[in-house]
């Protein structure tokens, strides 16, 4: 079994939508992420991120006969393609420094064959870093999250511990006053360390595991 993502174009007509899923759960695959939009023209344009497909030429065959579908395009999977995501937030000058580390550090693994890629976004604001730590868990592929602020507390840390209570994700925070340093799973002083060890912690050719240091670690 495969994972795949799938370009779909149909007319934009009710029900088309469920034609779909449908014909993808008859097949056993799952749907782990969409994207739709309506184009011109009165079409519609769906990405589809599907996981454990048996049989993706059977699978292709049964979204062609569907009336409403123009045409199926088959492409890798976007694990495959940009692999995990690390997330970098926090204020311009800590989220640069990080992310000097975190790409430094996954381009040495993505030549052994990894798929790492890094995200960034400098904000200030409690209400603004609270709405963006909390999107996270609505974003696809991520895998880690580093807090690259010099105080970070009340919304801020109510956010990170929705994003960690709903998934796997790592936490990584610059050592920093406020509350939210209580809930990361790594408390890093030197920023470019910080983008570094958030990469190591992620990749599978990577011998780190932060599991192994214990909880709320502080170096």
């Amino acid at each position: 079994m495969n994972d795949y993502t799938l370009t779909i174009q149909s007319y934009e007509k009710k029900g088309v939508l469920d034609n779909i899923t449908d014909v993808i759960t008859s097949h056993g695959a799952n749907i782990s992420y969409v994207h739709l939009f309506v184009e011109k023209n009165n079409m519609g344009s769906i990405n589809l991120e599907l996981e454990h497909v048996e049989n993706i030429d059977d699978l292709l065959s049964d979204l062609e006969n569907i009336k409403e579908i123009k045409s199926v395009e088959l492409h890798g999977s976007q694990l495959d393609i940009y692999g995990k995501r690390i997330i970098i937030v926090g204020g311009g000058a800590q989220v640069s420094q990080v992310a000097k580390g975190a790409i430094t550090e996954a381009d040495r693994h993505n030549i052994r064959g990894e798929r790492i890629s890094i995200d960034t976004i400098p904000l200030v604001g409690e209400k603004n870093l609270a709405e963006a730590i909390e999107a996270i868990s609505r974003l696809p592929r991520v895998t880690a999250l580093v807090l690259a602020g010099s105080l970070m507390g009340g919304e801020i840390t109510e956010s990170v511990k929705k994003v960690k209570e709903n998934g796997n994700l790592i936490v990584i925070s610059l050592n920093m006053p406020g509350s939210v340093t209580k809930y990361a799973d790594l408390i890093i002083t030197d920023p470019i360390q910080a983008g570094v060890l958030a990469v190591m912690s992620v990749a599978d050719t990577a011998v780190f595991d932060i599991k192994k240091l214990g909880d709320n670690i502080k170096y």
